[in-house]
């Protein structure tokens, strides 16, 4: 017998936003894409600054500074959508483990405004192409940009393979949509590459790992203390990231179909991986 599957149940955004006090964002695929904001996302957030919504941002975009991140929601009649403090990117989470744990050099692949993760630390940074044979203490996945993907993907694979070194990957994320049609390759689909090879896990930050929820919750109850977690909603566009992560911290979640997932796969991929959110959205404009 031929399985039927049960129609997508879509909610409205607007509607079932007013059941919570605070709002997790993912960020590409739902308030942007690599042009920049998304259409209709600026006023949605103004309503939302205007219902008393608490809103943050919770990324495995580690390529910019949260300040540098920022910038992209800053609207040219409306000013600043987001600010820096609102914005938890999982290169937060690389900065406070190199911190703890790395000390020396650390080598890095992506663009060097990705390494303000490593400075932070207080820890030299330096791309993998200028490495040389010094000694490196730890290297660092940060972007899918700014290095040779060719000669320096190898140059970290031979580095890795020097020497007991962590390897850090601060965005555990395959892919991002590029445009409203296209997706393009995140550096966790280079950093699953590099494993296969050296048969060797590397250590990730960002979603779905919960530490990054947690640090939004920190957030949260140090402004309203009394604001539980049936009170945040998580809305993302990735099953695998976005949702998991909400479903394994014990908050809501809002999967909507405007960025990774698309509606003609939602529920296919819904069933196939049994990660369930607990809303439906076309996108948070509708």
């Amino acid at each position: 017998m031929k399985k039927t599957h049960r129609p997508l149940r879509i909610e409205k955004f607007s509607e079932l936003v007013e059941g919570y006090r605070a709002i997790f964002f993912d960020s590409f695929g739902v308030l942007r894409d690599a042009q920049g904001i998304l259409d209709g996302v600026a006023e949605v957030l103004l309503e939302l600054k205007d219902r008393s919504k608490r809103v943050y941002v919770l990324t495995n975009d580690s390529s910019r500074s949260p300040q540098e991140l920022a910038r992209v929601f800053e609207h040219p009649s409306f000013g600043p959508l987001i600010t820096p403090d609102q914005i938890i990117s999982s290169g937060l989470l690389t900065t406070r483990y190199l911190a703890r744990k790395v000390s020396g050099t650390v080598a890095f692949l992506g663009k060097d405004a990705s390494a303000h993760y490593i400075r932070a630390a207080g820890i030299r940074a330096i791309p993998v192409s200028e490495c040389g044979e010094e000694e490196i203490n730890a290297l660092a996945l940060l972007d899918d940009e700014g290095f040779d993907w060719n000669a320096d993907l190898n140059a970290a694979l031979n580095l890795a393979r020097r020497g007991p070194i962590p390897v850090v990957v601060a965005n555990a994320d395959l892919a991002y949509p590029s445009d409203s049609e296209n997706i393009s390759l995140a550096i966790g689909s280079l950093a699953r590459m590099l494993e296969g090879v050296l048969g060797r896990r590397f250590i990730y930050f960002g979603k779905p790992d919960t530490s990054m929820f947690s640090y939004g919750w920190a957030m949260v109850q140090a402004i309203e203390p009394e604001i539980t977690k049936d009170d945040i909603l998580m809305v993302g566009d990735t099953l695998e990231t976005d949702i998991l992560g909400a479903n394994q911290f014990g908050i809501p979640s809002a999967l909507v179909l405007s960025g990774n997932t698309r509606e003609a796969d939602a529920l296919r991929s819904i069933e196939g991986s049994a990660i369930l959110p607990d809303h439906i959205c076309r996108s948070i404009v509708e």
